[in-house]
């Protein structure tokens, strides 16, 4: 989906903007009920620096608590992706975390191109982040890059989020391949894993291994 930007800066000594979510005030306005074609990140910065980032719906309204907002419109989805992927190694996890989520929800071939990037070269955390959005995106090539994750990646960290990131997957897809690794993978955690996220499906494919397995 297209993704437009907001910035907003703020002095040091000024408090947190609010973003209304702590509000019980009915919201003006039509109740939409089909999500929102657009998304909206916000940036604030402080004293020069990024200090946070967050992905928004593009019809939600935005309370920015007095703070001055700049608009930034005639940014291409590439060029969105571009300044994204200078923050996902922000030492703030916040900053970090929310830049890759907006990246993620980006429909620009670009954004498919970095969260697989990020997904093979990235940190530990970075490369669990990245595999649970490929799941989310269901790209083409989501069941081969998670699935080589599950058998190369050395951190069974990774390995572990990878198993997550299959049960993500459209079920015809996710659930073969988790019952596989539950009958037949050489990595105890990865089998436990799998056998836990099969677990929690409630698939009928999946009530069936686990009777075969009790067998």
């Amino acid at each position: 989906m297209p993704c437009r930007c907001y910035a907003t800066t703020r002095s040091a000594a000024t408090t947190a903007g609010a973003s209304g979510a702590g509000s019980n005030a009915p919201v003006p306005g039509p109740i939409r009920l089909e999500p929102a074609a657009t998304v909206v990140v916000l940036v604030r910065v402080q004293a020069g620096e990024v200090r946070r980032l967050r992905s928004l719906s593009g019809d939600c309204q935005v309370d920015a608590g007095g703070l001055q907002v700049f608009w930034f419109g005639d940014v291409s989805g590439a060029q969105s992706v571009d300044f994204l992927k200078t923050r996902i190694s922000d030492i703030m996890r916040d900053t970090s975390e929310g830049a890759l989520s907006a990246i993620a929800l980006h429909r620009d071939p670009a954004a498919a191109a970095a969260i697989l990037d990020l997904a093979k070269t990235g940190s530990s955390r970075q490369r669990q982040r990245a595999l649970f959005w490929i799941a989310r995106r269901a790209e083409s090539q989501a069941a081969g890059i998670i699935t080589r994750a599950i058998d190369a990646d050395p951190d069974a960290e990774v390995k572990k989020q990878a198993v997550f990131a299959l049960s993500q997957l459209p079920r015809d897809e996710g659930i073969p391949l988790l019952i596989t690794l539950a009958r037949s993978h050489t990595h105890p955690i990865v089998r436990k894993q799998a056998m836990f996220w099969l677990g929690q499906s409630r698939d009928p494919r999946a009530l069936r291994f686990f009777e075969e397995v009790l067998r």
